[in-house]
């Protein structure tokens, strides 16, 4: 298989399990995702606009903090749909693990620091930097600026606090109502077979 074919397979796999990973957030499940960082990685859920329908897209990526900004980066470059998404409309939300939030996407590729941020970013990804052959702990600078070179760095500032329906969480009382209902059902069966 050719580099081109790993990648493209990579990629629609992860298009797969997006839905599954937004869902979690929903269920108010983003802080646990969130608990094993070196496995799972650290994951912000963006949500932006479509460029050609204006409808709301959800997107789980890999984020690191470095120097009090949140920076995310476009492993499959330019092409990215939901890249492509922000640089058309950069007014977005982001639900982290501690809340749910405003912000300004920034294409930040040129920068003098990018190596250090896409270093940050590919330690904070966990399984998702290795998946694509990435160790960004022991890979020498030069090594890794080649490998990045079609990554696209994407600098989120928050803006301001949100709130309300519709974010992160928003699902949460799924749990409670899941648990009570199998409660409900478990002690039903258990008193049906003692009147047996």
């Amino acid at each position: 298989m050719s580099d081109n074919t790993d990648l493209e397979a990579l990629r629609q796999g992860f298009r797969l399990f997006n839905p599954f990973m937004v869902g979690l957030w929903r269920l108010g499940l983003g802080s646990w995702l969130n608990s094993w960082p070196s496995v799972g990685g650290r994951i912000l859920v963006l949500v932006h606009r479509g460029r050609k329908t204006g409808m709301a897209r959800h997107t789980p990526v890999n984020y690191a903090m470095v120097g009090g900004d949140l920076f995310c980066v476009a492993g499959f470059g330019g092409r990215s749909d939901w890249y492509q998404n922000i640089m058309a409309q950069p007014r977005i939300e982001v639900w982290l693990p501690n809340g749910w939030w405003e912000a300004e996407a920034e294409d930040v590729s040129d920068s003098p620091g990018r190596l250090s941020a896409v270093r940050q970013v590919i330690i904070a990804s966990g399984f998702a930097g290795r998946l694509a052959g990435l160790d960004a702990q022991r890979m020498p600078d030069e090594a890794l600026r080649e490998a990045t070179a079609p990554y696209r760095l994407v600098r989120l500032r928050l803006t301001g606090e949100r709130s309300g329906a519709g974010g992160p969480g928003g699902l949460a009382w799924v749990w409670p109502t899941a648990t009570f209902v199998l409660l409900l059902v478990l002690g039903l069966r258990r008193r049906s077979r003692r009147r047996r």
